[in-house]
């Protein structure tokens, strides 16, 4: 009953005027940076996120989450319209989403993307309020052992559980650590690895390195590609929404299937590409028209769509109870909530009950939002394709060097900022996942603090990361996470050894 009173509270807060707007305003950014392929919802986070400096934390993280539900629902215009995934896991969608437009059932496809995005998204909503509450209390037990237990938990989730070559994911996380360094030693008062330059006395800062990366390396490899948009054209009217509306119900056990694997995929760090992707490869292995997949079925736009956002969605339940970000945008929105002085952790659930409410109602109310912008606006949204790319670029290009100036007021970021495009363009070519960079960038200096702190308190002993029965089931997890394609390796050959 606490925790529904305190979304009534959550709710007040998000419908004044000016949270209202806001919240109309993301959704409809998210949507254009959803639409452009090469931008998504990172990137248009960590781009547009100094423009939120002005407002409170709560409304400014209302319009970024915003952004990121427009961007979600975006992807699938692309996808469906034009074959371009407008995100990664829009991929799925291209599959049988894109042949139902080319046999002239674009608006069934776009309506039912958009219809099971909002499912999944409401779904994780749902998880979101119900198990948050309860995961932050069960980790205010936790000291700087089981903070770090639960960073260790992370990074080796993102090296073992990703679908990236696991020495790939180390190399891209090292350079996160060594960035994450930079500047004064919380500990000590040193200066690291500086070398002699005062304005890197305070670190890199986090905002210019994921406005590089995300921003300025998109640009330069879309530049490279050469995109050139054609594809189809959608119009979405009442009786479309509602033809397609009443054919929905019956794929109701694979949107559920699928809510379910994207919920779980969000929350561990495998994120929403491949919780399209395996709701797919399941709907398919599972459905009567299976074999039809492929050719313009209808359930293989549910099963991917639903997914996606239940995982892109979910990512935020562990940054908002354990700190702990669950997908690369989440990673952005925490660097957003540390530059406000927030803390993400089940500390903020008792310190900033305001905040966190308000964010959770704005899901609710940004994914109705999001739906109804989405079925209203898809010729205008897919008129933005005809745009060319050479005049879309330098806007993009521009905002980027706006943000990263107005962190600081310093040219000096906006060089780092270019600097770090170029680092983002060279890993991506490399096919180098930009993810673990992020985290490790976000959280390599406090798994440090938390790291040392636990040695002082042992005297140098490592046994304190076994010592009690929370910190050593945390810290296994962290070793079968790192390991779990080997055990997955051996576990399938003993299976495949014949019974003597």
């Amino acid at each position: 009953m606490e925790e529904i009173g305190n979304l009534f509270t959550g709710f007040a807060t998000v419908l004044r005027p000016f949270n209202i707007m806001v919240m109309v305003l993301g959704i409809v950014l998210g949507v254009v940076i959803g639409v452009l392929p090469g931008l998504g919802g990172a990137n248009g986070v960590a781009i547009l996120l100094p423009l939120t400096f002005s407002m409170s934390p709560t409304s400014a993280i209302i319009m970024l989450s915003c952004i990121y539900w427009g961007a979600l629902f975006g992807g699938a215009i692309t996808s469906i319209l034009f074959n371009i995934p407008g995100e990664p896991w829009s991929v799925a969608t291209t599959f049988d989403g894109h042949p139902m437009a080319q046999q002239g059932k674009a608006g069934e496809a776009l309506t039912a993307a958009f219809t099971s995005s909002f499912v999944g998204a409401l779904f994780a909503v749902v998880v979101i309020t119900l198990i948050a509450p309860l995961v932050a209390k069960f980790a205010l037990q936790f000291g700087p052992a089981e903070k770090f237990a639960v960073y260790f938990l992370a990074f080796c989730s993102f090296v073992g559980m990703s679908k990236e070559p696991p020495s790939k994911t180390v190399a891209a996380m090292m350079i996160g650590f060594a960035l994450a360094s930079v500047g004064l030693d919380s500990m000590t008062g040193q200066l690291r690895l500086t070398f002699g330059i005062e304005t890197l006395l305070t670190g890199f800062d986090f905002l210019i390195a994921v406005i590089g990366l995300f921003g300025i390396g998109e640009i330069l490899l879309t530049m490279e590609e050469g995109l050139s948009f054609k594809g189809k054209s959608a119009k979405i009217n009442a009786r479309v929404v509602w033809e397609t509306w009443k054919e929905l119900p019956r794929y109701w056990v694979t949107s559920l299937r699928s809510c379910i694997i994207g919920c779980w995929m969000g929350v561990t760090p495998a994120g929403a590409t491949p919780a399209s992707f395996m709701s797919y490869g399941i709907a398919k292995r599972l459905s009567k028209r299976g074999r039809n997949f492929g050719n313009g079925e209808i359930e293989g736009v549910v099963a991917p769509e639903t997914a996606a956002h239940a995982a892109g969605t979910s990512a935020l339940l562990p940054m908002l109870a354990l700190g702990v970000p669950g997908s690369p945008t989440a990673a952005v929105l925490l660097g957003g909530l540390l530059i406000w002085g927030l803390q993400p952790g089940p500390m903020l659930f008792v310190e900033q009950k305001d905040f966190v409410w308000g964010l959770i109602a704005s899901m609710y109310l940004g994914n109705i939002v999001g739906l109804i912008i989405v079925l209203t606006t898809v010729p205008l949204l897919a008129a933005i394709l005809r745009i060319p790319f050479s005049i879309i670029a330098p806007i993009i290009l521009v905002l980027c060097a706006i943000g990263a100036y107005t962190v600081h007021n310093s040219t000096f970021d906006v060089v780092m900022m270019l600097v770090f495009g170029v680092v983002g363009y060279l890993l991506k070519k490399c096919n180098y996942p930009l993810a673990p960079l992020v985290l490790a960038i976000v959280l390599g200096d406090k798994a440090e603090e938390a790291f040392r702190q636990s040695l002082l308190a042992s005297q140098g002993s490592l046994g304190i990361f076994w010592s009690n029965g929370l910190v050593g089931t945390i810290m296994a997890l962290g070793l079968i996470a790192l390991f779990w394609t080997a055990i997955q390796t051996g576990w399938t050959r003993l299976a495949a050894k014949p019974a003597v």
